[in-house]
């Protein structure tokens, strides 16, 4: 959970026509311009607590990438329902991603606060994300890029906030990104495919 108030062109709300394909798009655009020879994996990290409704955007998305992804070789989904990536032990996932995968390029996905006539949009971009800074938690920054979504106002009593968030919002935010992304992995898979065939 960290605090934002940024927008930019890589930024679409999810009540937006074709919400879903053109945030596909636009993560596929950062994907192809940061990920490089010095990667080999790509790792999906997602961030957040089940325990709050506000902050399970995190979970809530790997729960539901972690069914589509498996296609994937070298795609791997950290932080579901199940197994959620939260403050206590996201150093420990660090950590795993690390010393199990090799060159893994992260994409961090969390929830964020921010202005009331923001809620419900979606940004991707690139670098680290710092997670915990909503809610004044100093964690580690991580990712490689970004992905965020502004759930509810910031500012003021943020832990009351986040758990008066509506589960439908995030719910709808949660299906946006998994399926934008999905479509992006995809359509990356078959550029470095043609890429690969066009060297033989």
């Amino acid at each position: 959970m960290n605090l934002t108030s940024k927008l930019s062109k890589n930024t679409i709300n999810i009540d937006s026509p074709l919400a879903t394909s053109y945030f596909s798009n636009m993560f596929l655009s950062q994907l192809k311009d940061h990920y490089t020879d010095n990667h080999d994996e790509i790792i999906i990290l997602c961030i957040g607590t089940d325990r709050s409704t506000g902050d399970s955007l995190g979970p809530l998305t790997g729960y539901k990438m972690k069914k589509v992804l498996n296609r994937f070789k070298n795609i791997h989904v950290y932080g579901t329902l199940d197994e959620p990536v939260h403050a206590k032990n996201l150093e420990d996932h660090i950590k795993t991603i690390y010393s199990s995968h090799k060159k893994p390029f992260i994409v961090a996905i969390d929830a964020c606060l921010g202005k009331v006539d923001r809620v419900g949009f979606l940004t991707v971009s690139h670098g680290p994300i710092k997670p915990g800074a909503g809610v004044k938690k100093n964690l580690p920054p991580v990712g490689d890029m970004h992905i965020t979504g502004i759930v509810n106002l910031g500012g003021f009593m943020e832990y009351i906030v986040l758990q008066n968030t509506r589960l439908s919002l995030v719910m709808n935010m949660a299906e946006t990104i998994s399926r934008a992304v999905y479509f992006g992995l995809w359509k990356f898979e078959q550029e470095i495919s043609k890429k690969k065939s066009s060297l033989i």
